[in-house]
C-alpha cells in the first residue's frame, strides 16, 4: 500500500462532543493520535482534505505522516465515523507506529484466473465468500492485496485460507481456516413453455 503520505492536523485544546462540535463547524474533523506506549493527542484536520483521502480508497491501510504543531507521527488510520445521513466525515482514530511495528490490516481479495477457470467455462459461478483477509504485517510492508488463483478449479472447489500463498511477510490474524472462495454450479431454470404445458394438461383433460 501506499505509505508515507502527509496530512497536516492541529492540536485540540479540548475533549468532548461540544469541543468537537465547535471544530466540525469551523470545517474542521476532530481526531486523535494513540498507541506505542505514549500518551494520546487530541487533533483536527482539514474536512475537505480527509473527505478526500478516506473516500480515495485503501485509507485504513495506508501509512501516513502527520505534522502536528511541528511534531511528525507516523501513524496508520484505524477507524472512523460517517454522518449516518451525509456519510461525511465526523471523527478519525489514528494508531501511532513504532519501529518496526507490527500491525493487523484489512487487505482486499482479487480473484485472477476466472477467464481459463474450468468450472467457470463450464457455466459455474465464482462464489467469493470475503471481500477482505484480515493479516499481521509490518507496517512498512502492507500488501496491495491477496489473490487467488482459480485458473484450474472446477465446479464445487474451495479455497480457503490455508490453501492461499500470501504476500511475504504477512500471515493470517485468525488461525482459522475459513473458507475464501467456491465455484458453485449454475442454476438450472425450468423453461416457461414447460411450465405453461404443464399447467395446460389438466385443463386438456377436464374438456375430454
Amino acid at each position: 500500500m501506499a505509505a508515507n503520505a502527509t496530512l497536516s492536523a492541529t492540536v485540540r485544546a479540548k475533549g468532548g462532543k461540544g469541543a468537537a462540535r465547535a471544530e466540525r463547524r469551523q470545517g474542521r474533523v476532530p481526531g486523535v493520535i494513540y498507541g506505542d506506549k505514549k500518551a494520546p493527542v487530541l487533533i483536527s484536520l482539514d474536512y475537505k482534505t480527509l473527505h478526500q483521502r478516506i473516500y480515495a480508497g485503501h485509507f485504513k491501510s495506508t501509512v501516513l505522516t502527520l505534522e502536528v504543531g511541528g511534531e511528525k507521527h507516523r501513524v496508520i488510520p484505524r477507524d472512523y465515523q460517517l454522518d449516518p445521513v451525509k456519510d461525511t466525515p465526523v471523527h478519525v482514530d489514528f494508531l501511532r507506529l513504532g519501529e518496526g511495528a507490527e500491525i493487523s490490516v484489512d487487505i482486499p481479495v482479487h480473484v485472477v484466473g476466472a477467464d481459463v477457470s474450468p468450472g467457470v467455462k463450464a457455466g459455474g459461478t465464482v462464489n467469493l465468500v470475503v471481500h477482505s483477509l484480515t493479516l499481521l504485517c509490518k507496517a512498512d510492508n502492507i500488501p496491495e492485496a491477496v489473490d487467488i488463483d482459480i485458473s484450474e478449479l472446477t465446479i464445487g472447489s474451495t479455497i480457503h485460507v490455508q490453501d492461499v500463498k500470501l504476500p511475504a511477510g504477512a500471515r493470517p490474524a485468525s488461525k482459522e481456516n475459513a473458507t475464501l472462495l467456491s465455484i458453485v454450479p449454475p442454476t438450472v431454470l425450468e423453461e416457461p413453455a414447460a411450465d405453461a404445458a404443464a399447467a395446460a394438461a389438466p385443463a386438456a383433460e377436464a374438456k375430454k
